[in-house]
Order: C-alpha cells, then structure tokens, then sequence
C-alpha cells in the first residue's frame, strides 16, 4: 500500500495494475479476511457476538444495504462507524472531483472529461478510509436538496447552459458520498416524499433533480437506523424504500448486568484524570447497571421509548463526580464511593426516561429514587435472606438485631460530607450490622464493607423495616416508630 501512496497518476495507476472495486466488494473481501484469520471486526462491541453482529456480518458478505432496527441508546451508529474498519485504508480518486470518482471508471461529467482530455496524465490522489463515512440525521426539514442536490441557476447563467445540463448541478450528500459509507439515522422521521427519492439510489443508481434524470451508478454502502417507536409515533418507512434494503437487523440492550458493566466501564469518561483517587466498589458498579434493568420493567416509565445505555454511563461519571466532589472540598487525596453518592445519579435518570401518565404524576425525581430503591432490593436479595413482611411470635431473623438497635439509637444520622473517617467511624457504630456482614459476607473486602451495610439499610427502609428521612445535609434512619412521630413533628 505504501508503494500505491506514491502514485500520482492514471498512468502509474495502470502500470501499477491497480484494481478498482465497488464499496459493497471492499467491505466483502476485507471482512472474508478478518474471518479468516480470527480478527473481530466490530471490537468495542459488548453483547452481540451471538446476536446482532452474525447477521451485520451475513448481511456484508451479501453485500446489502443495510437498516439497524432498534431502541435509542444500542449501538446502531456505533456498529455503522465501525464498518469502516472494514474499508480498504486508502483508495485513488480522481483530483478535484466532487464525487470521489474513481480514475479508472469516472462517472461525472467532471471525471469523464478530466480522463478524456488529459488521459495517463489524469491527477490522482489517496482517500483514507476515515474520510469515507457521511452521516445524516433524518428529520421533517430535510430537502431533496440537501440529500441529492438541485440545478444551480448562478452557475447556469455563468456558463450559458440549460438547467438539462449535468455542469449546473450542485451535488447534494449522496452524490459527494460515492464511495463511502452513507448513514441515514433515525429513517422513519424522513419524509416520505424524501424517501421516494432514495428508491432508485438504492436500485438502479439513477437520480433526478428538478425533473431531469441523470445516469449516475453511484457506488454507496447505505445504512440506516431506525427506532421502532418512530413507527407509531412519528412516522413510518415506506414500503417500497424498506423493499430495496437487504437485510433489516434488530438490536437489543445488554441481556445480562455483567455485559452492562463492561459496556459503562468502556466508556465513561474522566476515569484517568480525577484529582482524587475514588474507588468504586464492585457493588456499586452493578447498582449502577441494575437500576437500568429495574427501569425497562418499571410501570412509571414507556418502555417504547427504551433506556439507553448512555443513562448508565453518565450515571455512572455522576457517581464518581459526587464522591470525588465531596473528597475535594475534605481537602482528601482519596475517597471511596458511598450508597448515599447514588443520589448524585438522579440528574442523568431523570433527563433520560420517558414517563407515561403515571410517571409524570408522581414525577421524574421521585420515580429515579423509586428505582433506586428497587434496585437496591434486587441486589439485596441476592445476597442476603429474604425479608418476610409477617412473622410468627417469637419468631427470630438476621435482621432482628439491626432493627432493635436502632429501637435504641434514634436519629442515626449519615452526612454526604462527612470525611473518610468520620463515615467510617459511624457506620461501625452499628455493631449488629457488622456482625451480620461476618455472617454472610466474610470474604467481603474491607472497602466494599460499609457500601454493602448501607445497602442493608436501604433495603430495610424498601422492606418497611426501618425508615428513612432525607435532610439538607444528608440522610437520617430510624426505626418505624420514632420514624413515623419524627414525620408529624
């Protein structure tokens, strides 16, 4: 390839015996290869290697244009970047050229000419292949215009030349991405006057401006995103459109917790550059991603509208923000993520779920904490016993011990700026909880501890066995009664 770089005509191009291929045969061959020699070709990718990413790699070696079906926030424009990987690194076009064409097989009437008049002599240059994605967002606004072009009446009146004449035309996006790889996101929110002009793009290569039609084979990897809910709710994707495009594909969200958290894990930002040292434990990690899972089955919420990925990730940075925040205005160098720091989250909940009428009643705050709390119970429950709601006289459980002492100790109070020690130091004033950590959690490694016996309390509250009160400053516990007169004084 490096030898090909250096060419700077046609006529070295031919010497050279270069051989042109279409973008659909470029994506083919090179993902034939990577097969081959084992190689993944969509790394970054988490939860589809048995899914979504056979069918998009069926669906290249067919060689179709391609439509990902699915739910904000499941990687369709991030499976489509990565396509290019799949691209030959660099590829000869023509100089000057709109269109990219290609110096062996030119299509404008710009590229004809170019090699007509000049011939081997014809200048060439190098295309990278990050040079060869073009994206656009469909929305009402988008104009034919702006996707395949229209008659230019200045350059007509310049040149004296009919508006029948290819030198007028002003090339919209998918004439200058012959080529390329060509992303139209979110289908169904174009217009379906605008989608009938996509059919012989996809079919025949042919394109019409203002009524003329013009003989152009373009050479595109088309693919397209769309959301299911657009179907109902905003749009549709004509059927005719939906014929020509070869394979439809359907994404999903991660099926398990572990498979989230390698995906937040990847890509939250600002994990190598806090000014603090802030050490999240493993639970707090999956507390992040089960909050998530409660949502997609929450009554408050429109599941049509999913839950992206993108609100664990960000919850994810919030989290970590609120413990390095409060870290630095204890003037400490280092700091571990507490169950109370789950409150900074909310802001990245709330801006990303759609409620439905239930939802908006008892509003976005509340129905984010009342998905803390059910995530708090689910992880609960997988790692302590069952908390039973009526229990027979005299009947004993782990928990007794917690809840009498807070019969004893009322008001136990945990401030979100309380320093390291000063946290630690009040929650080992709880020794039943100790001693029921010991018991089930022996193994427990000393910075994951107090995490672990806050979710306790959490879940306690949830169970009704405790309550919980939130302040300016932080969060008080109390047992249920002294809770109850706290709240009507």
């Amino acid at each position: 390839m490096s030898e090909l770089l250096t060419i700077t005509t046609l006529g070295e191009l031919k010497k050279a015996k270069y051989v042109s291929k279409s973008i659909k045969q470029e994506l083919r061959d090179n993902l034939i290869d990577n097969l081959r020699k084992d190689i993944p070709s969509f790394e970054g990718i988490h939860g589809y290697e048995n899914t979504v990413i056979p069918e998009l790699e069926r669906a290249i070696l067919s060689q179709h244009n391609i439509n990902l079906l699915g739910l904000r926030g499941q990687a369709k424009t991030r499976l489509a970047r990565l396509m290019l990987n799949l691209l030959d690194a660099y590829i000869p076009v023509i100089e000057g050229s709109e269109i990219n064409d290609d110096p062996l097989n030119p299509i404008s009437l710009f590229g004809r000419e170019t090699v007509e008049k000049m011939g081997d002599k014809t200048p060439v240059s190098w295309m990278h292949r990050s040079e060869r994605f073009y994206e656009k967002l469909a929305t009402p606004d988008v104009t034919i215009s702006d996707l395949i072009g229209d008659i230019d009446p200045i350059k007509a009146a310049n040149l004296k030349l009919s508006y029948a004449n290819e030198r007028v035309i002003h090339f919209g996006m998918i004439p200058r991405a012959n080529r390329c790889i060509f992303v139209i996101n979110e289908l169904p929110d174009l217009q379906a006057r605008i989608q009938v002009a996509l059919f012989n793009i996809l079919e025949e290569g042919d394109i019409q401006i203002r009524g003329f039609k013009l003989r152009m084979p373009l050479d595109l990897q088309f693919v397209f995103t769309a959301n299911p809910e657009d179907y109902t709710n905003r749009g549709s994707i004509v059927t005719p459109l939906k014929d020509r495009i070869g394979s439809q594909i359907l994404t999903h969200y991660p099926e398990t917790v572990a498979i989230a958290q390698t995906i937040t894990a990847q890509e939250a930002g600002l994990q190598d550059n806090r000014v603090v040292d802030v050490y999240v434990p493993n639970l707090a990690k999956e507390l992040v991603e089960q909050i998530g899972f409660e949502a997609r089955l929450s009554e408050y919420i429109d599941l049509k509208s999913g839950i992206s990925a993108r609100m664990s990730i960000t919850a994810y940075e919030n989290l970590m923000s609120t413990a390095e925040r409060r870290a630095i205005g204890n003037g400490e160098k280092a700091t571990t993520v507490r169950f109370g720091d789950l409150m900074g989250m909310i802001p990245s909940i709330t801006g990303k779920v759609e409620l439905v009428y239930e939802g908006e009643q008892e509003g976005a705050v509340m129905v984010a904490q009342t998905l803390l709390g059910m995530a708090s119970k689910t992880l609960f429950l997988s790692r302590f016993p069952k908390i039973q709601k009526l229990t027979k006289e005299n009947e004993k459980t782990p928990y007794d011990e917690v809840i009498h002492w807070f019969l004893q100790e009322s008001n136990f109070e945990l401030l979100d700026e309380f320093t390291e020690e000063e946290y630690h130091l009040q929650m080992d004033r709880i020794i039943p909880l100790n001693q029921l950590l010991e018991r089930y959690h022996p193994e427990m490694i000393e910075q994951d501890k107090n995490f672990l016996k806050e979710l306790v309390l959490w879940a306690l509250v949830e169970f009704k066995k405790l309550s919980k009160k939130r302040f300016a400053e932080g969060f008080t516990f109390n047992d249920l009664v002294n809770g109850y007169w706290s709240d009507v004084n």
